[in-house]
């Protein structure tokens, strides 16, 4: 039997033509999938050899770990039963349960891993290794070898050991995990509760997911079954190249239900590169503290789509300062690479190599400017400063801006000191604010100080009112505020409202 895929196949094998019965159409293909592979098998056999068991040791006291043995029942002041319970729990406890220490215990923690290297270089979680005092690597033959940490990076999860062997070890490679797409059938292989080499298959299920464990989070998900102990082993295609390290799961019950997170091998191979030269990673930084594009702060500013990541402020002395970006730009391109929006940036710059020359283009002043600027390796211990105000003004008489619902004064002394604000505090500082408005809805509240309006800096409430007045000239519906508080700065737009009364005083 022939399968007939369309109607017009149908006509030409009967010698019919539809050309003067019904107007063209364009054919709709339909998707064409790679098969199933009959069996995993032969992959499964190669690759196995390579992937590890890790284990590492660490050494629990009272200070950093739970009590060795269960603690003595509470019982009235001179009961016979509590010195029977204190003599059981110390023969049996020894350190524990008594008036003294429990004493130190050894912990184990299990994962995976894979080697990528000859001459024993292992790639798995941090999480597996951390605050381990021991750390031993088994092979699939059962070899245990003792493995030294090499580096380490928290913020991505990944670890590199090291282990000594008398033979070359079997090894795989990195492959280039953008190619991999949606649907992809894909291989994991790890030490799931401790059993061994196990290997399971699904397909990648999606990719680029944030799952809010990290400001670099760009994970794989895949259905591909993976349990506690798979952390650290790789997730394999096809070919049997590792396109991402198996790290995270989502479970209300702690087994697998299909929803598993690896993380992609373009970043994890830069940074076990950088692990493997300098013990640590060398991450591009920018210095700028962002926040998310919305479209009232896109309106506001004359950009036509909510995108990009806007610099609500930047470090003294990093390499957004020296290049003169400043807040209230929104960063739309860095190196080439859209900045579609805020969670974007940070893997962008993450991965650019540090020392790199990169243009920035940036949105200002109603257009597109591009910005030369030389990445800086990022700092361990990244501090942002926040933006500079203006010019304060001597006057502390209050000005109310009713079509925002604000009542303002410039910064003095006096309010300096009623609000606990910092002695170099400049701009304009709220005195109170209307209920039922929009700066109330955006949580504004009396001690927040307004820095810039529109992206320019204010001394006086005059200043803010002429920005007003240039926007609704520009038939603007929103206005941007930079607004500085105890947490930091953040730019919070507001609606123009076209009556000076409030929303609850408004004429019906």
């Amino acid at each position: 039997m022939r399968l007939i895929r369309s109607s017009a196949a149908r006509a030409a094998l009967l010698g019919v033509s539809f050309a003067l019965a019904i107007p063209s159409v364009t054919l709709v293909h339909p998707a064409i999938a790679r098969s199933a592979p009959d069996s995993f098998a032969d992959l499964a056999a190669r690759l196995l050899p390579a992937v590890v068991n890790v284990s590492s040791t660490q050494t629990l006291t009272a200070k950093n770990g739970p009590a060795t043995g269960p603690e003595m029942p509470a019982f009235p002041p001179g009961s016979p039963f509590e010195q029977f319970f204190k003599d059981f729990l110390n023969r049996n406890h020894p350190g524990g349960g008594g008036d003294s220490q429990p004493a130190p215990r050894r912990a184990q923690s299990l994962g995976s891993g894979f080697i990528i290297d000859p001459a024993g270089y292992v790639v798995t979680n941090n999480h597996v290794i951390e605050g381990a005092d021991e750390v031993s690597v088994t092979l699939q033959d059962g070899t245990t070898l003792k493995a030294t940490i090499v580096g380490r990076d928290e913020s991505g999860d990944l670890a590199l050991l090291k282990v000594k062997s008398d033979k070359p070890l079997p090894t795989v490679e990195f492959a280039d995990s953008s190619q991999s797409r949606v649907g992809d059938w894909v291989l994991a292989i790890g030490n799931p509760f401790g059993l061994g080499g196990t290997v399971t298959a699904g397909i990648v299920s999606a990719r680029g997911r944030d799952i809010h464990q990290g400001q670099y989070d760009d994970f794989i998900q895949t259905d591909a079954a993976i349990n506690r102990g798979n952390s650290g082993g790789p997730l394999f295609n096809m070919d049997g190249q590792v396109i991402g390290i198996n790290t995270a799961i989502f479970s209300p019950s702690g087994g697998s239900i299909g929803i598993g997170f690896a993380i992609p091998a373009n970043m994890a191979k830069n940074i076990v590169a950088q692990l493997k030269q300098y013990g640590h990673p060398r991450r591009g930084w920018l210095g700028v503290k962002i926040q998310q594009v919305t479209p009232e702060i896109a309106e506001s500013l004359g950009l036509k789509d909510a995108n990009g990541a806007m610099v609500a402020g930047v470090t003294d002395g990093g390499p957004a300062e020296k290049a003169k970006i400043r807040g209230g730009d929104i960063i739309l391109k860095f190196d080439g690479h859209d900045v579609k929006e805020m969670h974007n940036l940070p893997r962008i710059v993450a991965d650019a190599e540090v020392g790199k020359e990169v243009p920035v283009v940036v949105w200002r002043d109603g257009k597109e400017i591009t910005i030369q600027t030389t990445l800086a390796e990022r700092p361990a211990d990244e501090q942002l400063a926040a933006a500079d105000g203006g010019k304060p003004a001597d006057t502390t008489k209050p000005t109310d801006l009713s079509v925002l619902g604000l009542k303002v004064a410039p910064v003095s002394q006096e309010l300096k000191d009623k609000f606990q604000l910092q002695d170099g505090q400049k701009g304009v500082v709220i005195l109170d604010v209307a209920p039922n408005t929009a700066a109330a809805d955006r949580g504004l509240k009396p001690g927040d100080v307004i820095v810039e309006v529109q992206q320019t800096k204010v001394a006086v409430p005059a200043d803010i009112q002429k920005q007003i007045d240039a926007a609704r000239k520009a038939d603007r519906k929103n206005i941007l505020m930079l607004i500085q508080r105890e947490g930091g700065v953040q730019y919070v737009p507001l609606a123009l409202t076209k009556t000076s009364a409030p929303k609850d005083k408004q004429p019906g």
